[in-house]
């Protein structure tokens, strides 16, 4: 199992000091990755925690990719909703490019309507859009030569796509039947939502499906809050998660208070759990 980390890009602690910090700290405890989280426009009612403020994943993975050396970095995940599929695809790839290819990519649908609402972006059409943006992803990624792309939702003429790094893994979000259409089509890993006890046969059935269609096995990727006091407890939890077929585990410590306590949490967890 490999381990990875959430950093606070919302609320008091995304400032930069705080967010620089975290990030090192990450690197420095032996994590392969660190991770960030998607929002955009929070509505005045939604704001517990962070205060409305959000760092935009993708500015702040490239800040991340000039101050880190070997740890990966990531989004869990990324609204591609959100975003027009070819400017994401071309900001991932400067991403993955300046990163020297150490880019994760978790994907997901979103949820919250009003955010949605205030991007102008219609929320049932999230679905489709999402697996829009996954087949230009591939296209522009998959091809060196230009070629034009003409699907449901986006079409283009031929252009040069540069530049042009090895596609960062893709990791897909979400619990749905369709969400594991799309690990399956387009996913290097699935980042499921259930818990522990309903996970099992799901994994092994998204296996089989990954069998079938000539694919590796996926990464199963987990993020999870943990009590980090008693360790026995922590071991326990780390092992059911693997039991269940987890092979990644993020570990998300919560709304810490400042690098302080993140740097504690997240060396307890490096060296008492994990070892």
């Amino acid at each position: 199992m490999k381990y990875g980390i959430a950093i606070r890009n919302m609320g008091p602690q995304s400032n930069r000091a705080t967010f620089r910090a975290c990030a090192r700290c990450a690197e420095d405890a032996g994590f392969d990755a660190l991770f960030v989280s998607d929002h955009l426009c929070i509505p005045p009612d939604q704001t517990e925690g962070s205060g409305g403020r959000y760092l935009d994943v993708l500015a702040a993975l490239a800040y991340l990719a000039g101050m880190t050396n070997r740890i990966r970095i990531g989004v869990s995940v990324l609204v591609l909703p959100y975003r027009p599929a070819v400017l994401t695809a071309k900001q991932v790839a400067t991403i993955q490019e300046l990163s020297d290819e150490r880019m994760i990519l978790g994907v997901g649908v979103g949820w919250m309507k009003p955010e949605f609402d205030a991007l102008g972006v219609e929320v049932h059409k999230r679905g489709a859009a999402t697996t829009e943006t996954l087949r230009v992803l591939h296209h522009l990624f998959g091809n060196r030569d230009a070629i034009a792309y003409r699907g449901k939702l986006v079409k283009f003429p031929a252009f040069v796509f540069e530049p042009h790094p090895k596609r960062p893994p893709i990791w897909v979000g979400g619990g749905s039947p369709k969400a594991l259409e799309r690990v399956v089509e387009f996913g290097d890993g699935w980042h499921p939502m259930q818990r522990a006890a309903e996970l099992k046969p799901l994994v092994e059935d998204l296996r089989a499906q990954m069998h079938a269609a000539g694919k590796p096995e996926p990464e199963i990727v987990v993020r999870r809050g943990m009590k980090l006091d008693d360790t026995a407890a922590a071991r326990a939890r780390l092992d059911a998660e693997r039991e269940a077929g987890a092979t990644y585990f993020i570990l998300d410590l919560g709304r810490y208070s400042d690098e302080r306590e993140f740097s504690r949490g997240a060396e307890n967890f490096m060296s008492k759990v994990v070892h």
